[in-house]
């Protein structure tokens, strides 16, 4: 177990993107393992594994090597040192490394790891906000969930194939999957690998969706036949699921304020053979308007903190911030009061967010069910989705009938 320098300085190319120049980590390593074709799939491995790995837990591991942002090149080589001393792995005769202090490293990491804002890497606004909302008891159980790796979870593509058929398929390819009892059409990878490089991805077999998304478009209670319009679709995920659900018959609309999402939906549903979704640009209220009292669903996935998916984005414990918490609340208010109208007499109307926050999800739906337009509505049924408990992504989903 040995460190390649041009392996370490991608590691540090990417931290230097992410702390100091505010890009997203997903694509910053999207990018990182693009930029050597040298590389196999161990290389690429350890790139992308060491990055998020950093990112996670940036708080302790810059307490540790005593720098402040911003992060320069000394620094971040100071805080690799901890992380490789922390993983076990000999230090290279490299220049960056002398008197890496290993001893006092592990001695502050055990006195460290006592507080709870170190020892799960927080920071301390998110830290109070987390126990004010769930309890400490709580919040502590979610959190260590939530600093964990996240398993890759398949969706089937029912339009295609079954979960035994993709499993085989797959098997061809040398991935091993298992089922996940509970979540019928999803298969989780045996080891993280490449699957969108495989043939069952090109022929539109499957997508990579977490278990408890999954769970999104069968709450919804879809079916052939019915006008369903999926008002915040962004990319499409829960759209093709619904799709799916419905058998490519009836009318599903995808609304989305980006028109570039609109974009790349487009090309998923051609790859999963998904005919009967129709995108439209919200640039208005003309397109709200147009659809008022017209359908059998309407899904809200509502922009959130994303609180359930840290795991996934680890990032965001150091791009959010109170403000936006604020911000975004009123956001998803405004939201479901306007949508809301889209939903027919009869019909459902779903608020979906990945977030843990009760600011974002019942308390949302009891002050949603409070205003005038949501005086016309029930709640039918409300589902939490917690890391601690279900083992994967963070949900809560909410199901009203309007009278």
């Amino acid at each position: 177990m040995r460190l390649h320098k041009n392996l370490v300085l991608a590691v540090l190319n990417g931290l230097h993107q992410i702390f100091n120049e505010d890009k997203y980590a997903d694509k910053v390593v999207a990018q990182l393992l693009k930029s050597d074709k040298r590389w196999g799939s161990r290389d690429r491995g350890f790139v992308a594994e060491t990055i998020y790995e950093m990112v996670r837990w940036k708080r302790l591991y810059t307490t540790i090597a005593e720098v402040q942002e911003p992060l320069n090149r000394a620094d971040l080589w100071r805080v690799f040192a901890v992380w490789a001393t922390l993983r076990g792995y000999p230090l290279p005769d490299w220049n960056a490394f002398k008197d890496t202090p290993t001893r006092r490293i592990k001695g502050k990491f055990e006195s460290l790891r006592k507080e709870r804002k170190y020892r799960e890497s927080i920071p301390d606004w998110m830290d109070q906000l987390g126990v004010q909302a769930l309890g400490e008891k709580k919040w502590e159980k979610e959190l260590a969930v939530l600093n964990t790796i996240a398993p890759v979870v398949l969706r089937t593509n029912t339009l295609k194939t079954l979960p035994k058929l993709l499993r085989n398929s797959l098997l061809e390819e040398k991935i091993t999957t298992q089922y996940v009892p509970k979540y019928d059409d999803a298969l989780v990878l045996d080891e993280r690998s490449n699957v969108f490089s495989t043939e069952a991805f090109q022929k539109g077999l499957f997508e990579v969706q977490d278990a408890a998304s999954q769970c999104v478009a069968p709450f919804a209670e879809v079916s052939p036949g019915m006008r369903v319009i999926d008002a915040c679709a962004g990319a499409g995920g829960k759209s093709l699921h619904l799709a799916a659900l419905m058998k490519n018959k009836g009318q599903l609309i995808a609304l989305d304020i980006y028109l570039h999402k609109l974009k790349e939906l487009k090309r998923r549903a051609k790859r999963a053979g998904a005919h009967n979704i129709e995108t439209r640009l919200i640039d208005g209220n003309k397109v709200i308007k147009k659809l008022s009292q017209s359908a059998d669903r309407v899904l809200l996935d509502a922009p959130c903190s994303g609180m359930g998916v840290l795991r996934r984005n680890p990032d965001a414990k150091w791009k959010l911030n109170p403000d936006f918490i604020a911000r975004i609340t009123k956001e998803q208010q405004e939201i479901l009061c306007k949508y809301a109208s889209m939903v027919k007499p009869a019909g459902k109307l779903i608020y979906v967010t990945c977030s843990i926050l009760p600011q974002e999800n019942e308390k949302q739906i009891s002050t949603f069910l409070d205003t005038e337009g949501g005086k016309e509505f029930r709640l039918e049924k409300q589902k939490h989705y917690w890391p601690s408990e279900h083992g994967f992504d963070g949900f809560y989903m909410a199901r009203m009938i309007r009278k």
